[in-house]
């Protein structure tokens, strides 16, 4: 999978997952169980930046065929709802309402009922994507930056010439309904960009 760029809420549940020591969960995840091989393939995504649904899980895991099988998915989905309530995987809002149902892991370190400690991620390469998630954070901070000032300037022109404006002892309506359609289009575009920084 290419690294995309994540959401704030992405990258915050990936922090808590790769910052978070071993979790206690009341299933077995031993090598070989269906519940093992989710959550080591969820673990590969998510080192990857990527939050898989429950058909990229089953493309990596099983192949393009077993992928279209309906009932296979059903199956598998009822496995992570399991692996849910155990609190070893949780399901991330989805973006569209079509889409299907994206998954994370909570952790890359558990013990399982059986009391065996188990790690689906080598310290090394946690701290890789760590570095990874700063270095995003750091560009995507930057760039937001950017966008927030070229914002502040046209708002601020925008309401400077709506007011020149209507101070002239002729009033050009279309100039003054441009400038103020633009002003209040890019506050509002100011505050689409400032909830989510």
């Amino acid at each position: 999978m290419a690294q995309r760029k994540l959401t704030s809420s992405e990258i915050r549940t990936l922090q808590e997952s790769l910052s978070s020591d071993y979790k206690n969960c009341n299933i077995r995840l031993r090598e070989g169980e269906y519940q093992y091989s989710l959550a080591e393939v969820i673990a590969s995504f998510q080192l990857e930046l990527y939050f898989p649904d429950v058909k990229d899980i089953i493309r990596r895991l099983y192949g393009e065929e077993k992928a279209n099988d309906i009932q296979f998915i059903r199956k598998i989905q009822t496995i992570l709802k399991k692996m849910e309530k155990s609190k070893i995987v949780q399901i991330l809002p989805k973006k569209k309402p079509w889409d299907l149902q994206r998954y994370a892991l909570t952790s890359f370190k558990f013990q399982d009922v059986d009391k065996n400690l188990v790690t689906l991620a080598i310290d090394t390469k946690i701290r890789q994507v760590q570095d990874m998630l700063i270095q995003q954070k750091t560009s995507s901070n930057e760039l937001s930056k950017i966008r927030i000032w070229i914002l502040v300037i046209i708002v601020g022109v925008s309401y400077v010439t709506s007011v020149w404006t209507l101070l002239q002892p002729l009033i050009n309506p279309i100039l003054f309904v441009l400038a103020f359609s633009v002003a209040v289009t890019c506050s509002l575009l100011l505050g689409k960009v400032l909830s989510y920084t």
